[in-house]
């Protein structure tokens, strides 16, 4: 046997084996294909199992901040006998920014809409505040600060509170 015979029929040996692995790739293609697919639905699982009570906490966390927010909690909490205007204003709106800053981090586990919602309501609420106490005397009483932006939440056809709360629940039952 010459060298040119033995090369030939190491090329013909390797375009057969070369054919048979083609072939049996292709018989075997969609059940290597469907294995990573049920791998990857598998992980998948697993790690929505392990968001999913983060996801959870996020949407109670809120709710609490928001409810924490509301004016009408707000005063309740703050509100101390013969207390001023201006220190009442302080004690809200570093209140409304700390409770925020608490929360800041759950905007990762949110809808980024419904956080959206949640940072202009905690905007909403500084600008309510700031704007009664523009409208009221500098040596207006804490009380006083307490009715007129009450007033405004009372003259407000739905409360964006409730509202911004409702949000969340519906955000909560995209998850199930």
């Amino acid at each position: 046997m010459n060298t040119q015979q033995i090369l030939i029929d190491v090329v013909i040996l390797f375009a057969g084996i070369f054919a048979a692995l083609m072939a049996v790739y292709y018989i075997l293609k969609s059940d290597i294909q469907r294995f990573f697919d049920l791998k990857n639905i598998e992980l998948n699982k697993e790690s929505r199992a392990h968001i999913l009570p983060l996801r959870l906490q996020a949407h109670e966390r809120l709710i609490i901040f928001i409810d924490r927010i509301n004016p009408a909690n707000l005063f309740v909490r703050l509100h101390q006998q013969g207390i001023s205007i201006a220190v009442l204003q302080a004690g809200i709106l570093n209140e409304v920014r700390s409770e925020y800053q608490h929360n800041i981090t759950q905007q990762l586990y949110i809808d980024s809409v419904t956080w959206n919602v949640v940072r202009k309501l905690k905007d909403d609420t500084i600008a309510m505040v700031n704007n009664a106490v523009k409208g009221l005397p500098a040596d207006a009483s804490g009380i006083e600060l307490s009715k007129a932006v009450l007033q405004h939440m009372a003259g407000i056809e739905e409360n964006p509170y409730d509202l911004t709360i409702e949000l969340i629940k519906k955000d909560i039952h995209r998850l199930f």
